[in-house]
């Protein structure tokens, strides 16, 4: 079946797999941002995508670990549908927050017991200080943007 916006959709896919996003989920991510009011169902998105409906609940199941998609419920309805989390993306950057602080903690401490490598310490406490960074920035970032939203 031909499908408007396909071919676009499958381009920003194909950059969320190339940045680390497994490539069935960004698929369905994707099919999902041109989705109707009423989202799609997994049999819908398996036939937009070409897939068995088999990879779309896998992918389903990965977005919602993810907090990026949601299950939308009608009344009198049995079949799911789904349908992109209006604060997906930022509530998934910001959850990482607190793991990038975490993990400068670490490289310092790994950089400290290799005193002998000044380069490589110094290397690794640049890598922690851009972590902190993030941590910092982040949930920062998203308080600038929601509030710019609503000048």
């Amino acid at each position: 079946m031909d499908h408007p916006g396909i071919d676009t959709a499958e381009q920003a896919a194909g950059m969320l797999a190339a940045a680390g996003m497994p490539r069935m989920p960004a698929r369905v991510m994707m099919a999902l941002v041109g989705s109707p009011d009423a989202g799609y169902s997994a049999a819908e998105l398996a036939d937009r995508l070409g897939v068995s409906p088999a990879a779309v609940s896998g992918a389903v199941r990965y977005l919602q670990s993810l907090r990026m998609i949601q299950r939308l419920s009608r009344p009198g309805e049995r079949i799911a549908r789904y349908d992109l989390m209006d604060d997906g993306w930022h509530s998934m950057i910001t959850a990482n927050a607190p793991m990038y602080a975490k993990l400068a903690e670490s490289i310092d401490a790994i950089a400290e017991l290799n005193g002998d490598a000044p380069l490589s310490v110094a290397r690794a406490h640049r890598v922690a200080d851009f972590l902190r960074y993030l941590a910092e920035r982040m949930p920062q970032l998203v308080v600038e943007w929601e509030a710019s939203r609503r000048e």
